[in-house]
């Protein structure tokens, strides 16, 4: 199951300058991850200072 961002989500950007795929992006308000990109390797959630990011 791909990697989820919740509203904890201050749009700092850390995540999606460390996924290696790229499958991260600013949305409304937060960032967003793109289900059908992501190959769950945990990058983003290791580097997210809020906790924001978990297992979907």
């Amino acid at each position: 199951m791909a990697y989820v961002i919740s509203d904890e989500c201050v749009s700092c950007g850390a995540c999606a300058e460390v996924c290696p795929l790229g499958c991260i992006s600013e949305g409304d308000g937060k960032y967003v991850i793109d289900a059908d990109a992501c190959v769950e390797c945990g990058t983003c959630e290791g580097e997210c200072p809020n906790g924001a990011i978990s297992q979907g």
